[in-house]
């Protein structure tokens, strides 16, 4: 009988875990629209946040595990009280700013939302720039934490372009968990190895499964999973800063590493098949891409794939307000990604099954006019059963030139068109979105919604004196660059 012996020959670190670790050490952020986008992205992120916190079911999450507990020079959670160690308080600002699903988004291959990484980048800066305050340091400035969000939203975001992790079953909330972890190892002054070091064993973590998304699962998991990813980047580089070692080969290394682990297909034996072995690819080098063309959602709390179609139901709502018993069939032309992940039929279970799903997200609208967060809680859909009875006479069909360009590096368009036909015949007309106002294609537009919508979320927490403050902050850029962290954290505190 033969046997194997592996050989014991520890390589380097893998080449795509090298190349995050020196971007995030060695890339100067150069590009004028990337600073003031992660600036408008920085509030309307914390904007989501603050609206969150009208929801019982976020804030049951929320603060110390240990109640009483006191944590010198700790990070505090806009819109509370709450003073946390980093690690929890990544939590707390992970789960409000994702809780809505109204913070800003990334589509490609795989999709997500890399201003997640806020949860790790405020509550760690926040702690740091109060602990040099403590020693006679200088604190760290806003400048820094705008600088890691262009660096965490490139590392999410460009792995994204052309790596599908839903294909095989993962949550996008890998991505914000690696790039959380290699931009707060950084922030907290870890050298070229620690940070590879704390990178490697955020691949090596068991990886979330998307299950919590999609029917029939789909639940409010889907709201702080983001927050649990940006509090273990959080521990992750704290390990790492202590000196752990790495695993090198952490994505490489045959049968036990990422890609034959998670990111191959299997036989019915689970036995790897060569012509199925997969790696990353990717389009280009990190930079700072992503964040001059992030998608912000400014007019709706509703899955990114949904956005444009909830705009066409808007426009339309003129035209079937009153006679929704009169209408045979709403035909819904979408891309294939909106098919795949958010068309559903049947009954839907609670509020993180309602915004994924896109036969609702225009119901509402085309009822109402508007789609706002209360419209997914239970007491609004119990007592509008006719949404339901709207959505058994959607039709959804692909259309391969949405699908096409969805994916085109120069046009990456979010296309919808909705049309609606009457029983005796007649028809509205058919209205086509194929790009948000959040797009950077109408990123002039969407800059004034966005400003609105973060006073009115202000609004919901502070008072008017309050609300001014902040907002002068926010309008005077080179101001908020050269104010420290922690003075800045203290605006929002209650």
């Amino acid at each position: 009988m033969s046997t194997t012996v592996e050989r014991n020959e520890r390589p380097d670190y893998d080449p795509e875990i090298q190349a995050i670790a020196d971007y995030v050490l060695d890339y100067t952020v150069d590009s004028a629209e990337a600073w003031d986008t992660a600036r408008h992205c920085l509030v309307d992120t914390i904007g989501c946040g603050l609206l969150a916190l009208r929801f019982p079911e976020c804030t049951k999450h929320l603060g110390s595990l240990v109640p009483g507990t006191t944590v010198p020079n700790g990070s505090r959670v806009p819109g509370t009280s709450s003073i946390l160690d980093p690690v929890k308080a990544a939590w707390d600002i992970g789960c409000i700013v994702r809780w809505l699903d109204f913070n800003d988004t990334w589509l490609a291959a795989e999709w997500g939302h890399p201003s997640d990484n806020l949860g790790a980048i405020l509550a760690l800066t926040d702690y740091i720039s109060q602990q040099r305050v403590a020693k006679g340091l200088e604190p760290l400035t806003m400048n820094t934490v705008l600088e890691a969000m262009v660096k965490a939203h490139e590392i999410q975001g460009n792995l994204a372009i052309k790596n599908s992790f839903n294909r095989v079953g993962l949550d996008h909330v890998v991505l914000v968990k690696v790039a959380s972890t290699a931009v707060a190892t950084w922030l907290w002054g870890g050298n070229r190895e620690q940070i590879m070091s704390a990178i490697s064993h955020a691949w090596v973590d068991g990886q979330s499964l998307r299950t919590y998304r999609h029917a029939p699962n789909a639940g409010s998991r889907k709201s702080w999973a983001a927050g649990d990813a940006t509090s273990r980047a959080v521990r992750l580089a704290d390990i790492a800063i202590r000196g752990e070692m790495g695993i090198p080969g952490a994505l490489s290394a045959p049968q036990w590493g990422f890609y034959d682990v998670l990111f191959s297909k299997t036989n019915k034996d689970q036995k790897i098949k060569p012509d199925d072995q997969r790696q990353f690819s990717f389009e280009r080098d990190y930079g700072s891409y992503v964040m001059e063309n992030i998608l912000f959602k400014l007019s709706f709390p509703a899955e990114f794939h949904a956005q444009t179609a909830c705009e066409a139901a808007v426009e339309l709502h003129p035209q079937v307000k009153g006679k929704l018993e009169q209408i045979e069939r709403v035909e819904i032309t979408t891309h294939e990604s909106a098919i795949r992940i958010i068309s559903k039929e049947g009954k839907l279970a609670n509020p993180a099954d309602r915004d994924h799903c896109l036969q609702y997200m225009v119901a509402v609208p085309l009822m109402l006019g508007e789609l706002t967060a209360d419209h997914y809680e239970d007491e609004f859909h119990h007592n509008h059963p006719e949404i339901d009875q709207l959505r058994e006479k959607m039709v959804i069909s692909e259309e391969p030139r949405y699908s096409e360009e969805y994916h085109q590096a120069d046009k990456r368009s979010i296309a919808n068109a909705v049309q609606v036909f009457f029983k005796d015949g007649s028809q509205t007309d058919k209205v086509e979105v194929e790009y948000p106002i959040g797009h950077r294609r109408r990123r002039e537009e969407g800059i004034q919604v966005l400003e609105q919508k973060f006073k009115r979320n202000l609004e919901t927490r502070f008072p008017a004196q309050q609300v001014g403050k902040i907002m002068a902050l926010y309008q005077a850029p080179e101001r908020l660059k050269q104010l420290p962290v922690h003075e800045f954290m203290n605006l929002f505190v209650i």
